[in-house]
Protein backbone atom coordinates (compact mmCIF):
# COMPACT_ATOMS: atom_id res chain seq x y z
CA UNK A 1 0.00 0.00 0.00
CA UNK A 2 2.87 2.37 0.83
CA UNK A 3 4.65 1.53 -2.39
CA UNK A 4 1.56 2.43 -4.37
CA UNK A 5 1.32 5.84 -2.69
CA UNK A 6 4.94 6.70 -3.40
CA UNK A 7 4.57 5.75 -7.05
CA UNK A 8 1.50 7.85 -7.70
CA UNK A 9 1.39 9.88 -10.94
CA UNK A 10 2.40 13.61 -10.88
CA UNK A 11 -0.21 16.32 -10.43
CA UNK A 12 -2.36 17.11 -13.48
CA UNK A 13 -0.87 19.82 -15.64
CA UNK A 14 2.74 19.23 -14.53
CA UNK A 15 5.63 17.16 -15.85
CA UNK A 16 8.09 17.13 -13.01
CA UNK A 17 5.84 18.22 -10.21
CA UNK A 18 6.17 22.00 -11.04
CA UNK A 19 3.15 23.82 -12.58
CA UNK A 20 3.74 25.11 -16.12
CA UNK A 21 3.14 28.84 -16.84
CA UNK A 22 0.49 29.47 -19.54
CA UNK A 23 1.90 30.60 -22.87
CA UNK A 24 2.20 34.39 -23.10
CA UNK A 25 -0.11 36.28 -25.41
CA UNK A 26 1.59 37.86 -28.39
CA UNK A 27 1.20 41.52 -29.27
CA UNK A 28 -2.29 42.10 -30.61
CA UNK A 29 -1.75 45.56 -32.10
CA UNK A 30 0.15 46.38 -35.27
CA UNK A 31 0.95 50.09 -35.32
CA UNK A 32 2.52 49.78 -38.74
CA UNK A 33 -0.76 48.46 -40.13
CA UNK A 34 -2.71 51.20 -38.36
CA UNK A 35 -0.40 53.91 -39.71
CA UNK A 36 -0.64 52.50 -43.22
CA UNK A 37 -4.41 52.31 -42.97
CA UNK A 38 -4.65 55.89 -41.70
CA UNK A 39 -2.47 57.22 -44.51
CA UNK A 40 -4.47 55.29 -47.11
CA UNK A 41 -7.74 56.58 -45.62
CA UNK A 42 -6.62 60.21 -45.82
CA UNK A 43 -5.19 59.75 -49.31
CA UNK A 44 -8.31 58.09 -50.70
CA UNK A 45 -10.56 60.69 -49.07
CA UNK A 46 -8.47 63.55 -50.47
CA UNK A 47 -8.42 61.97 -53.93
CA UNK A 48 -12.19 61.63 -54.00
CA UNK A 49 -12.61 65.19 -52.69
CA UNK A 50 -10.43 66.49 -55.52
CA UNK A 51 -12.53 64.50 -57.97
CA UNK A 52 -15.65 66.12 -56.52
CA UNK A 53 -14.11 69.58 -56.97
CA UNK A 54 -13.31 68.76 -60.60
CA UNK A 55 -16.86 67.54 -61.24
CA UNK A 56 -18.34 70.61 -59.55
CA UNK A 57 -16.12 72.97 -61.53
CA UNK A 58 -17.08 71.28 -64.78
CA UNK A 59 -20.77 72.04 -64.13
CA UNK A 60 -20.12 75.80 -64.07
CA UNK A 61 -20.91 77.46 -67.38
CA UNK A 62 -20.19 81.15 -66.90
CA UNK A 63 -20.50 81.88 -70.61
CA UNK A 64 -24.15 80.81 -70.89
CA UNK A 65 -24.98 81.60 -67.24
CA UNK A 66 -26.12 77.99 -66.72
CA UNK A 67 -24.41 77.34 -63.40
CA UNK A 68 -26.22 75.38 -60.64
CA UNK A 69 -27.66 77.26 -57.70
CA UNK A 70 -25.56 77.89 -54.61
CA UNK A 71 -27.93 75.82 -52.43
CA UNK A 72 -27.73 72.75 -54.66
CA UNK A 73 -23.99 73.14 -54.98
CA UNK A 74 -23.55 73.32 -51.21
CA UNK A 75 -25.72 70.24 -50.59
CA UNK A 76 -23.93 68.25 -53.28
CA UNK A 77 -20.52 69.29 -51.98
CA UNK A 78 -21.40 68.29 -48.41
CA UNK A 79 -22.81 64.93 -49.50
CA UNK A 80 -19.78 64.18 -51.66
CA UNK A 81 -17.43 65.13 -48.84
CA UNK A 82 -19.23 62.74 -46.49
CA UNK A 83 -19.17 59.91 -49.04
CA UNK A 84 -15.47 60.51 -49.73
CA UNK A 85 -14.74 60.38 -46.03
CA UNK A 86 -16.65 57.14 -45.56
CA UNK A 87 -15.03 55.44 -48.53
CA UNK A 88 -11.57 56.51 -47.42
CA UNK A 89 -12.07 55.24 -43.87
CA UNK A 90 -13.54 51.98 -45.14
CA UNK A 91 -10.53 51.35 -47.37
CA UNK A 92 -8.15 52.37 -44.58
CA UNK A 93 -9.79 49.97 -42.13
CA UNK A 94 -9.55 47.17 -44.68
CA UNK A 95 -5.86 47.85 -45.28
CA UNK A 96 -5.07 47.93 -41.55
CA UNK A 97 -6.90 44.68 -40.86
CA UNK A 98 -5.28 42.96 -43.80
CA UNK A 99 -1.75 44.06 -42.97
CA UNK A 100 -2.06 43.30 -39.24
CA UNK A 101 -2.13 39.55 -39.91
CA UNK A 102 -4.73 39.06 -37.16
CA UNK A 103 -7.51 36.54 -37.64
CA UNK A 104 -9.97 37.60 -34.93
CA UNK A 105 -12.83 39.96 -35.64
CA UNK A 106 -12.49 41.78 -32.30
CA UNK A 107 -8.87 42.73 -32.86
CA UNK A 108 -9.38 43.83 -36.45
CA UNK A 109 -12.37 45.90 -35.33
CA UNK A 110 -10.15 47.70 -32.85
CA UNK A 111 -7.59 48.24 -35.60
CA UNK A 112 -10.32 49.79 -37.73
CA UNK A 113 -11.26 52.17 -34.89
CA UNK A 114 -7.58 53.09 -34.50
CA UNK A 115 -7.44 53.91 -38.21
CA UNK A 116 -10.56 56.04 -37.78
CA UNK A 117 -8.95 58.07 -34.98
CA UNK A 118 -5.62 58.40 -36.78
CA UNK A 119 -7.33 59.42 -40.01
CA UNK A 120 -9.19 62.25 -38.31
CA UNK A 121 -6.01 63.42 -36.59
CA UNK A 122 -4.12 63.46 -39.89
CA UNK A 123 -7.02 65.27 -41.56
CA UNK A 124 -7.06 67.87 -38.78
CA UNK A 125 -3.31 68.46 -39.16
CA UNK A 126 -3.54 68.76 -42.94
CA UNK A 127 -6.60 71.00 -42.70
CA UNK A 128 -4.81 73.18 -40.17
CA UNK A 129 -1.85 73.54 -42.52
CA UNK A 130 -4.15 74.45 -45.39
CA UNK A 131 -5.92 77.07 -43.27
CA UNK A 132 -2.60 78.46 -42.08
CA UNK A 133 -1.33 78.66 -45.65
CA UNK A 134 -4.52 80.35 -46.80
CA UNK A 135 -4.29 82.87 -43.96
CA UNK A 136 -0.65 83.58 -44.80
CA UNK A 137 -1.54 84.12 -48.45
CA UNK A 138 -4.40 86.40 -47.46
CA UNK A 139 -2.12 88.34 -45.13
CA UNK A 140 0.42 88.80 -47.91
CA UNK A 141 -2.34 89.98 -50.22
CA UNK A 142 -3.62 92.45 -47.63
CA UNK A 143 -0.07 93.67 -47.05
CA UNK A 144 0.39 94.22 -50.77
CA UNK A 145 -2.97 95.93 -50.97
CA UNK A 146 -2.13 98.22 -48.05
CA UNK A 147 1.25 98.96 -49.57
CA UNK A 148 -0.38 99.83 -52.86
CA UNK A 149 -2.96 101.96 -51.10
CA UNK A 150 -0.25 103.81 -49.18
CA UNK A 151 1.70 104.34 -52.35
CA UNK A 152 -1.43 105.59 -54.11
CA UNK A 153 -2.23 107.86 -51.20
CA UNK A 154 1.28 109.25 -51.34
CA UNK A 155 0.88 109.97 -55.02
CA UNK A 156 -2.50 111.57 -54.38
CA UNK A 157 -1.03 113.74 -51.64
CA UNK A 158 1.79 114.77 -53.92
CA UNK A 159 -0.67 115.61 -56.66
CA UNK A 160 -2.88 117.59 -54.30
CA UNK A 161 -0.01 119.41 -52.62
CA UNK A 162 0.09 122.08 -55.27
CA UNK A 163 -3.61 123.07 -55.20
CA UNK A 164 -3.73 122.71 -51.42
CA UNK A 165 -0.80 125.03 -50.96
CA UNK A 166 -2.50 127.56 -53.24
CA UNK A 167 -5.75 127.35 -51.24
CA UNK A 168 -3.89 127.66 -47.95
CA UNK A 169 -2.80 131.13 -48.96
CA UNK A 170 -6.42 132.18 -49.34
CA UNK A 171 -7.76 130.60 -46.08
CA UNK A 172 -7.04 132.33 -42.79
CA UNK A 173 -6.29 129.68 -40.08
CA UNK A 174 -7.56 132.07 -37.43
CA UNK A 175 -11.07 131.78 -38.85
CA UNK A 176 -11.03 128.00 -38.33
CA UNK A 177 -9.79 128.36 -34.74
CA UNK A 178 -12.38 131.01 -33.95
CA UNK A 179 -15.14 128.85 -35.42
CA UNK A 180 -14.13 125.86 -33.26
CA UNK A 181 -13.91 128.00 -30.11
CA UNK A 182 -17.34 129.48 -30.77
CA UNK A 183 -18.81 125.99 -31.11
CA UNK A 184 -17.31 124.93 -27.79
CA UNK A 185 -18.35 128.01 -25.83
CA UNK A 186 -21.92 126.90 -25.13
CA UNK A 187 -24.06 127.04 -22.03
CA UNK A 188 -25.31 130.63 -22.43
CA UNK A 189 -28.63 132.04 -23.47
CA UNK A 190 -29.72 130.21 -26.66
CA UNK A 191 -30.97 133.49 -28.12
CA UNK A 192 -27.51 135.08 -27.84
CA UNK A 193 -25.53 132.01 -28.96
CA UNK A 194 -24.50 131.61 -32.57
CA UNK A 195 -25.59 128.71 -34.77
CA UNK A 196 -22.37 126.71 -34.28
CA UNK A 197 -22.69 126.88 -30.50
CA UNK A 198 -26.32 125.85 -30.51
CA UNK A 199 -25.74 122.96 -32.92
CA UNK A 200 -22.77 121.71 -30.90
CA UNK A 201 -24.77 121.73 -27.65
CA UNK A 202 -27.81 120.13 -29.33
CA UNK A 203 -25.59 117.35 -30.65
CA UNK A 204 -24.08 116.75 -27.21
CA UNK A 205 -27.46 116.60 -25.50
CA UNK A 206 -28.97 114.28 -28.13
CA UNK A 207 -25.96 111.98 -27.78
CA UNK A 208 -26.51 111.86 -24.02
CA UNK A 209 -30.20 111.13 -24.62
CA UNK A 210 -29.40 108.16 -26.85
CA UNK A 211 -26.61 106.72 -24.69
CA UNK A 212 -28.24 107.29 -21.26
CA UNK A 213 -31.79 106.58 -22.35
CA UNK A 214 -33.23 109.77 -20.85
CA UNK A 215 -32.48 113.38 -19.93
CA UNK A 216 -33.27 115.29 -16.75
CA UNK A 217 -36.16 117.73 -17.02
CA UNK A 218 -33.81 120.72 -16.88
CA UNK A 219 -31.77 119.42 -19.80
CA UNK A 220 -34.94 118.71 -21.77
CA UNK A 221 -36.11 122.27 -21.27
CA UNK A 222 -32.77 123.65 -22.39
CA UNK A 223 -32.76 121.36 -25.42
CA UNK A 224 -36.19 122.68 -26.33
CA UNK A 225 -34.98 126.30 -26.08
CA UNK A 226 -31.90 125.51 -28.16
CA UNK A 227 -33.96 123.91 -30.94
CA UNK A 228 -36.48 126.75 -30.83
CA UNK A 229 -33.76 129.38 -31.15
CA UNK A 230 -31.78 127.50 -33.78
CA UNK A 231 -34.68 126.83 -36.16
CA UNK A 232 -36.77 129.88 -35.18
CA UNK A 233 -39.82 127.85 -34.26
CA UNK A 234 -42.21 127.97 -31.29
CA UNK A 235 -41.47 125.99 -28.16
CA UNK A 236 -44.33 123.55 -28.81
CA UNK A 237 -42.98 122.75 -32.27
CA UNK A 238 -39.49 122.31 -30.82
CA UNK A 239 -40.83 119.86 -28.23
CA UNK A 240 -42.67 117.96 -30.93
CA UNK A 241 -39.53 117.63 -33.01
CA UNK A 242 -37.52 116.54 -30.00
CA UNK A 243 -40.10 113.89 -29.13
CA UNK A 244 -40.06 112.69 -32.73
CA UNK A 245 -36.27 112.39 -32.67
CA UNK A 246 -36.40 110.58 -29.32
CA UNK A 247 -38.99 108.15 -30.64
CA UNK A 248 -36.91 107.44 -33.72
CA UNK A 249 -33.80 106.92 -31.57
CA UNK A 250 -35.69 104.55 -29.26
CA UNK A 251 -37.08 102.55 -32.17
CA UNK A 252 -33.64 102.37 -33.77
CA UNK A 253 -32.12 101.12 -30.49
CA UNK A 254 -34.85 98.50 -30.09
CA UNK A 255 -34.43 97.38 -33.69
CA UNK A 256 -30.67 97.09 -33.27
CA UNK A 257 -31.11 95.08 -30.06
CA UNK A 258 -33.64 92.77 -31.71
CA UNK A 259 -31.40 92.23 -34.71
CA UNK A 260 -28.44 91.50 -32.44
CA UNK A 261 -30.49 88.92 -30.52
CA UNK A 262 -31.71 87.33 -33.73
CA UNK A 263 -28.16 87.19 -35.10
CA UNK A 264 -26.89 85.62 -31.87
CA UNK A 265 -29.72 83.07 -31.91
CA UNK A 266 -29.05 82.24 -35.57
CA UNK A 267 -25.35 81.82 -34.87
CA UNK A 268 -26.05 79.52 -31.91
CA UNK A 269 -28.50 77.45 -33.97
CA UNK A 270 -26.06 77.19 -36.87
CA UNK A 271 -23.28 76.14 -34.49
CA UNK A 272 -25.48 73.47 -32.92
CA UNK A 273 -26.55 72.10 -36.31
CA UNK A 274 -22.95 72.03 -37.52
CA UNK A 275 -21.86 70.21 -34.36
CA UNK A 276 -24.63 67.61 -34.78
CA UNK A 277 -23.66 67.02 -38.40
CA UNK A 278 -19.99 66.74 -37.47
CA UNK A 279 -20.86 64.19 -34.78
CA UNK A 280 -22.97 62.19 -37.26
CA UNK A 281 -20.17 62.27 -39.84
CA UNK A 282 -17.62 61.03 -37.31
CA UNK A 283 -19.97 58.28 -36.12
CA UNK A 284 -20.58 57.12 -39.68
CA UNK A 285 -16.84 57.27 -40.29
CA UNK A 286 -16.23 54.95 -37.34
CA UNK A 287 -18.84 52.53 -38.69
CA UNK A 288 -17.24 52.62 -42.16
CA UNK A 289 -13.78 51.94 -40.72
CA UNK A 290 -15.08 49.01 -38.67
CA UNK A 291 -16.91 47.54 -41.67
CA UNK A 292 -13.77 47.83 -43.78
CA UNK A 293 -11.71 46.20 -41.04
CA UNK A 294 -14.17 43.31 -40.69
CA UNK A 295 -14.07 42.78 -44.44
CA UNK A 296 -10.28 42.68 -44.29
CA UNK A 297 -10.10 40.15 -41.44
CA UNK A 298 -8.15 37.05 -42.36
CA UNK A 299 -10.22 33.90 -42.23
CA UNK A 300 -7.28 31.62 -41.40
CA UNK A 301 -5.44 32.49 -38.15
CA UNK A 302 -1.67 32.66 -38.27
CA UNK A 303 -0.09 29.49 -36.88
CA UNK A 304 1.55 29.72 -33.50
CA UNK A 305 -0.54 32.64 -32.20
CA UNK A 306 -2.91 32.43 -29.28
CA UNK A 307 -5.65 34.98 -28.75
CA UNK A 308 -7.83 35.59 -25.75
Amino acid sequence: MAMQTMGAAPTLGTTTGVAEAPPALLHRVSWGAILAGGIVAVAVGAMLSILGIAIGASTVDATNAASPSATNTGIAAGAWLLVSNLIGLGVGGYVAARLSGIGTATDTTLHGLAVWGLGYLLSAVLLGNVIAGTASTAAQGVSSLVGGAVQGAGQAVSAAAGPASQMAGRVDPRQIVDRAQNALNGGGDPATMNSDQRKAEIGQMLTRRVTDGSLPQGDRDRLSRLVSAEYNIPADEANRRIQQVEQQATEAAQTAERQAREAADAAATAGAVAAYWAFAAMLLGAVAAVIGARMGTRTVPVAGRRYA
